[in-house]
């Protein structure tokens, strides 16, 4: 699919690409502050936070390594199967490290909230949230969020690592779809 077909499936720009920029900038220096001289080990929850976390660490100009995970609590479809799955878990370990999960998006909360949990179990001296959009009216659990981009509405939506059906992902800002993308019209 051409670049110009994904930009004219989009009903609306949420948070332009320089507002994104400025915003790292703000939340890279907020993390130099906030862990320099630690030991820091960012986890980025794949697929989504790819973009947040290549982008943002880039910024940082404290020492960092790098792990990812992939979690998934759908079953089939779009209804949740209630049980969380690690589809990939880590390959470093996390005793007496700080880690700095990264998110691209924050909904409901119940997925990150278990992915907290199971990662605090795990010895570390501790875990931290970051995370570029939050939905606060969707939130289903209260989740100690230190560093937040932008608090959005709860809609729908794409660009900017997020993706409606693999597609949009490399869309450099946040937008909402035009209704007839995915009302299948």
């Amino acid at each position: 699919m051409a670049n110009g077909s994904l930009e004219n499936d989009i009903e609306h720009v949420l948070i332009p690409t320089d507002e994104l920029n400025g915003r790292l900038d703000e939340i890279a220096r907020e993390i130099d502050r906030d862990y320099a001289d630690k030991d820091v080990l960012v986890v980025g929850v794949l697929k989504g936070a790819i973009m947040v976390v290549a982008d943002l660490t880039r910024r940082m100009t404290i020492p960092v390594t790098m792990d990812w995970m992939a979690v998934s609590s759908y079953g089939s479809g779009t209804k949740s199967s209630g049980v969380v799955r690690i589809l990939k878990d880590l390959d470093s370990d996390l005793h007496g490290r700080h880690v700095l999960v990264i998110e691209d998006i924050i909904d409901s909360g119940l997925t990150l909230s278990w992915l907290v949990a199971n990662l605090r179990s795990r010895g570390p001296e501790s875990v931290e949230i970051a995370t570029m959009l939050r939905k606060p009216d969707a939130a289903k659990v209260d989740v100690d969020v230190r560093y937040v981009g932008f608090d959005i509405p709860n809609e729908f939506v794409v660009g900017y690592g997020l993706d409606y059906d693999e597609k949009y992902r490399n869309l450099p800002y946040v937008g909402t779809l035009k209704a007839e993308v995915y009302s299948g019209r």
